[in-house]
């Protein structure tokens, strides 16, 4: 009689440690898209990352979106300055499996950046790649002569997928 109430008890505490680690696992990647108000008070809401290429080089991407749902989406690639300079305009290319895209260079319609010396960000018109997603798959993204391959994880192309509408 022991023996299975011994069996029954160490079925028990098995089960409770499995439930506790499931408990304690961080939860699968949420979005993290902050909202704010531009300088003229405007409404932006925006998901920064900051990614490594291939070349272990690290890079700030920022994907936004200017005034209400439908507004235009921008996504914004930073390097650390001194260190690249970005020449105006390059295409953003975007391959997802088979699928390629290339994105606008929007960065000189943006006064700020247009009048910053030290060329160190880029800005790219996204409308086009999220319109025609269908799923938040893995994006690697290249920018000839700054980047060979800039791999973005599915989490961060499903918080930019819910910029058109968050």
């Amino acid at each position: 009689m022991q023996r299975p109430l011994r069996a029954a008890l160490g079925a028990a505490l098995s089960l409770l440690c499995l439930l506790a680690a499931l408990a304690l696992e961080p939860a699968a990647a949420a979005a993290q898209l902050h909202a704010h108000a531009d300088e003229r008070g405007q409404p932006v809401l925006r998901s920064l990352e900051s990614l490594r290429d291939l070349d272990d080089q690290s890079w700030q991407v920022v994907a936004y979106r200017e005034g209400p749902p439908g507004g235009p989406l921008t996504l914004r690639i930073v390097g650390y300055p001194g260190r690249v300079r970005l020449d105006h305009p390059t295409a953003l290319q975007v391959w997802s499996g088979r699928q390629h895209w290339e994105l606008d260079d929007i960065t000189l319609a943006n006064p700020q950046l247009a009048a910053d010396g030290r060329s160190a960000a880029a800005e790219f018109d996204l409308a086009p790649l999220i319109a025609e997603l269908r799923q938040s798959r893995p994006l690697r993204l290249v920018l000839p002569g700054v980047f060979t391959e800039l791999p973005v994880p599915p989490f961060v192309v499903a918080e930019w997928r819910s910029l058109a509408n968050g």
